[in-house]
C-alpha cells in the first residue's frame, strides 16, 4: 500500500517546521477492530503428576479473558517430550464481561522417566502469555512373575476391507454419461423437421402456392368470414412480392406498393404487364375495404380474387429475371451463415447447460458438506494455501525487521520526488497488493538531517487518514493501541477497516488493516498486513505474522 500511495509526491513539501508530520503522512496506514481491554489470566495443570507407561494424562489450560479478545491456544506437538494424541474442544463459560476458557489435551509417553511439560504459549488479543512448566513421572509397569507368563497369542487373520473408490468413479462416469446423452439428444441430435420448418425451407414460389392451398382448406368463405379471408389472401401475395420483388411490400400501403411496382416496370427491373399491376391494385384495394370499411363483396368475387392472385404469382415468377451467379453465391453464403449461427447457438446452449449443472452440483455439495468445504477443499482458497504452506522467517531492511511470513517478501523501489529522496533512505519489501486478497509490507526509513525535530507517530496516522481520503477511500474507522514485540520493542498498533475503490468500477471493497509502527532516533519502521474482510484464514495469518515481529535496536 505504501508503494501504491507513491508518497503522493508533491502534495506536501518537506519544510523543516512540519517535517515529521509530512513523513508520517507518507508512511502510515489505517485500520479498525474492536479496542482491547487489558485483563487476562492463564493457568495450567495436570490431573496427576505420576502415570504409567502408555497411560494418557490430561493437560489443562484455563484462560480468563475479556469477551472482546481473541484467544489462541497451542496447536500441534508443542508438548515434547510428551506426545499429544488429542486436543479436546474448548469449554467456554461467560462471567459478566469475561470468558472462562478451558482447553484440555491428551498426552502420552512410552518411556519411563521424569519429564517436564514445557511452557505453552497463549496469545490473548495482541499479548502473549506463557504457562508454567510442569513435572510428570512416567513409571514402569510392575509385572507379577509369580503367576507365570503366557505365550504370545498367535496372529489372527483379519479380512481386509477393500477401498470403494472405484464406485465413486463409476458413479461420476455414469452421471457424466447421462448428462452427455441428454445434451446430445436435445441439442445436437438432428431432429425430424416440423411441418413449419419444412415449409420454411421451400422456395418463396412454392410457399406461396402451398399457402393458397391451405387457404382453400379453410372455412372462411363457408362462414362468410371475408375479413380473415382477404387478410390471408393479400398477405400471401405481399409476402411473395416482399421476398422476390420489393423488400418493403409487407409494410407498404396499397398505393405505395402499386407505385413501386410501376417504377420497377418502367425501369425494366420487373417485366409485369399493366394488367397484372391493375389486377393486384384492384384486389388489394378491395381487401382494404373489407378489412377497414367492413365492405362485404360477393363470395364468388372472393373466389375469383383468389384465382387471380394465384395467376399473378405465376406472372410475377415469369417476370423475374434468372438469378445471376453472384446472386446464387450470395444465397449460398447466406445459407452457410445460417448454419454457422445455428451451430454457434448449440454451442452456447451446451456451455450454459454445463455451467448450470456444475453450479447445481456445487450447490448440492455445499448443502450436504458445507460451502466452506466445497470452496476451500474442492475449489481451493489462496489464503488457506498460504496459511498451510511453508512459512519463511527472514530479516528485512536495516535496521532489520525480523518477521515470519507465508512467502518471501520482495524488495520494491518506490519512486520518490528528488527533494524527498535527499531527505530519506527508504527500504521496502512487499508481498501481494492492496486490491488483492492479501498484502504484507515491511518498510524501514532513515531520516537524514533530522536535527532537533522529533518524529510523532500519531501525527503520521492523522496524515495518512487524509491521504487515504484523497485517493478515494471512504468509511475509514481506526483505533490505536500500544504494541510490544516478543523481544521487547515498543511501538504503536493501528487497526481497522476501510472501503477502497475497486479499479475501473464504481464499487468499493471492504478490507481489514493492521499496521505496526516503531520509531527510534531518526528511523521509522513499519509492518503492514491488509486483507479482505471475512477471510478467516487471513485473520489467522495476520495474528501469526504480528506475533513474529522482532526488531533490533538502532545503533548510531
Amino acid at each position: 500500500m505504501i508503494n501504491e500511495l507513491r508518497f503522493m509526491k508533491t502534495r506536501y513539501s518537506l519544510q523543516s517546521s512540519v517535517f515529521s508530520h509530512q513523513l508520517s503522512v507518507f508512511f502510515s496506514i489505517l485500520f479498525c477492530l474492536s479496542s482491547l481491554a487489558s485483563f487476562s489470566q492463564v493457568t495450567s495443570s495436570v490431573e496427576t503428576n505420576s502415570i504409567k507407561i502408555g497411560e494418557q494424562i490430561t493437560y489443562e489450560i484455563k484462560v480468563e479473558a475479556d469477551t472482546t479478545k481473541l484467544v489462541v491456544f497451542p496447536e500441534g506437538q508443542t508438548f515434547s517430550p510428551l506426545e499429544m494424541i488429542e486436543a479436546y474442544q474448548i469449554d467456554t463459560t461467560k462471567n459478566k464481561d469475561k470468558y472462562n476458557l478451558i482447553r484440555r489435551y491428551g498426552l502420552i509417553q512410552f518411556d519411563s522417566g521424569s519429564y517436564t511439560i514445557p511452557r505453552q504459549k497463549i496469545i490473548i488479543g495482541d499479548r502473549t502469555f506463557f504457562t508454567d512448566s510442569l513435572q510428570v513421572e512416567v513409571n514402569d509397569i510392575v509385572v507379577d512373575t509369580t503367576k507365570g507368563l503366557y505365550d504370545i497369542k498367535p496372529i489372527i487373520a483379519v479380512k481386509k476391507t477393500g477401498s470403494n473408490w472405484w464406485k465413486y468413479v463409476l458413479y461420476a462416469l455414469l452421471i457424466i454419461g447421462a448428462i452427455g446423452a441428454l445434451i446430445y439428444w436435445f441439442i445436437w441430435r438432428k431432429k425430424p423437421l416440423t411441418e413449419e420448418e419444412q415449409i420454411a425451407l421451400l422456395p418463396p414460389y412454392d410457399r406461396a402456392k402451398l399457402a393458397l392451398k391451405k387457404l382453400d382448406e379453410s372455412h372462411y368463405l363457408e362462414h362468410e368470414n371475408l375479413k380473415d379471408y382477404y387478410s390471408d389472401l393479400t398477405f400471401i401475395i405481399r409476402k411473395y412480392l416482399d421476398e422476390k420483388v420489393y423488400d418493403h411490400a409487407l409494410e407498404s400501403t396499397t398505393d405505395e406498393l402499386i407505385h413501386r411496382l410501376n417504377l420497377l416496370k418502367d425501369g425494366n427491373q420487373v417485366d409485369l404487364s399493366k394488367d397484372d399491376i391493375k389486377n393486384l391494385e384492384s384486389i388489394l384495394k378491395r381487401a382494404d375495404l373489407v378489412k377497414f370499411a367492413k365492405s362485404a363483396p360477393d363470395i364468388e368475387l372472393a373466389k375469383i380474387d383468389r384465382d387471380t392472385i394465384d395467376l399473378e404469382i405465376d406472372h410475377v415468377k415469369e417476370a423475374l429475371p434468372e438469378p445471376t451467379e453472384e446472386e446464387k453465391l450470395l444465397d449460398q453464403k447466406y445459407r452457410e451463415e445460417q448454419a454457422r449461427k445455428k451451430k454457434r447457438n448449440k454451442i452456447i446452449i451446451t456451455v450454459l447447460l454445463s455451467l448450470f449443472l456444475i453450479t447445481a452440483a456445487v450447490v448440492g455439495f455445499s448443502i450436504k458438506y458445507g460451502f466452506d468445504y466445497v470452496k476451500d477443499t474442492v475449489i481451493g482458497h489462496d489464503s488457506k494455501e498460504l496459511l498451510e504452506g511453508e512459512w519463511v522467517t527472514s530479516a528485512y531492511g536495516f535496521p532489520p525487521i525480523t518477521i515470519t511470513t507465508p512467502k518471501v517478501l520482495k524488495r520494491t523501489t518506490p519512486e520518490l520526488p528528488e527533494e524527498m529522496a535527499q531527505q530519506i533512505d527508504l527500504t521496502q519489501f512487499e508481498y501481494g497488493s492492496l486490491i488483492g486478497q492479501f498484502q504484507i509490507t515491511a518498510a524501514t526509513t532513515r531520516l537524514k538531517n533530522l536535527g532537533d525535530n522529533k518524529i510523532d507517530i500519531k501525527q503520521a496516522i492523522d496524515g495518512s487518514l487524509k491521504m487515504f481520503e484523497s485517493v478515494g477511500a471512504q468509511n475509514i474507522i481506526t483505533k490505536t493501541d500500544e504494541f510490544t514485540t516478543p523481544n521487547g520493542a515498543e511501538g504503536l498498533k493501528v487497526y481497522g477497516t476501510m472501503e477502497i475503490p475497486v479499479p475501473n468500477t464504481d464499487k468499493f471493497q471492504k478490507s481489514n488493516y493492521v499496521i505496526l509502527g516503531f520509531t527510534s532516533e531518526n528511523v521509522i519502521q513499519q509492518v503492514l498486513v491488509a486483507y479482505k474482510e471475512y477471510d478467516v484464514y487471513a485473520e489467522k495469518m495476520t495474528e501469526r505474522i504480528l506475533n513474529s515481529v522482532e526488531l533490533k535496536e538502532v545503533e548510531e
